[in-house]
């Protein structure tokens, strides 16, 4: 009989599979690289099963691998509900959270996550939880977190960063916006060299919307977009100065919905692959590091998923 692995290992397991590196699911699991070097080897001469193929350039789950690696979330996903069961039942559930977001997030699909779990908390005769929510681009949310100013935060960009945490809440796409006036507004579509090549309202460095189109741009046209005609620091001056007419825009779908459907913008559509980036969670350590109501949230948000 096979006796049964212990949580730690699986969540090493999780780690390496995940992320393709020993060392990152050391520094994840908070042991040493030969610690989780020889509890996975361990867990292999377990199990009967070679779960990861070893090279120079990392790891790779093996088909056995990735089969285990699913199951072991599982067993996670149980146990961090089974210990923030008990952390109830001893009163020191955090009832707090402080939470960065992109501008994105926070104007568009925070607050319909934050009154969802209120909703959830109530049902569950939990004290609501007070949250703090600080507004910055997706670098500053990145730094935010990163510093322990935040537990939780949400960027919108097609990288994620090293270090950190992460899993994906919900697609966003980009979409073209001008005022009724420009000359685009009558067409069927633009292709994306004529948007590349227009000055552009954009926002500041760092933002996750502006970071997604340049790296669209020079992904499929191999060199980056004109210069823009002007850089504003949030989505609400951009929407403001292209209502205005001071040139088109590329913004997320969610920030202008209310305008275009007001006509005060016209979305003109984009010929070709839409332009996505991902709405991502992230947080410092590993899974087991998320209190309950961060991990609360974060349910919530992928359940809604936008």
């Amino acid at each position: 009989m096979i006796e049964d692995p212990d949580v730690g290992v699986l969540r090493l397991l999780v780690a390496a599979a995940r992320q393709g590196s020993i060392s990152a699911a050391a520094r994840e699991g908070r042991v040493t690289q030969q610690t989780a070097s020889a509890r996975l080897r361990g867990l292999e001469q377990r199990l009967g099963l070679e779960l990861l193929l070893r090279s120079p350039h990392g790891v790779t789950a093996t088909a056995a691998g990735e089969a285990a690696a699913s199951w072991a979330e599982d067993v996670l996903a149980a146990s961090d509900r089974f210990r923030a069961g008990v952390d109830t039942l001893r009163g020191r559930r955090r009832r707090s959270l402080t939470v960065a977001a992109s501008q994105t997030v926070a104007a568009h699909l925070l607050p319909g996550w934050l009154v969802a779990l209120r909703e959830q908390q109530t049902r569950a005769g939990h004290a609501p939880t007070q949250v703090r929510m600080l507004n910055a681009n997706s670098r500053e949310v990145e730094e935010l977190v990163r510093a322990g100013t935040a537990d939780l935060g949400f960027i919108e960009s097609t990288s994620v960063p090293d270090g950190l945490s992460t899993t994906a809440v919900c697609p966003d796409a980009l979409v073209v916006v001008v005022a009724p006036g420009h000359a685009w507004a009558s067409r069927s579509s633009v292709s994306i060299r004529e948007v590349a090549q227009a000055a552009l309202v954009v926002r500041e460095e760092g933002s996750g919307t502006r970071r997604t189109w340049e790296d669209a741009v020079l992904s499929r046209l191999g060199a980056g977009p004109s210069e823009p005609v002007a850089v504003l620091s949030t989505s609400a001056a951009v929407r403001s100065a292209v209502v205005d007419g001071l040139g088109p825009a590329v913004l997320s779908g969610l920030a202008v919905a209310d305008d275009v459907r007001l006509g005060r913008l016209v979305e003109v559509p984009l010929d070709g692959e839409p332009v996505q980036r991902m709405i991502t969670a992230l947080w410092r350590g590993g899974r087991r590091d998320l209190s309950a109501v961060s991990r609360e949230l974060l349910e919530v948000a992928v359940r809604l998923r936008g």
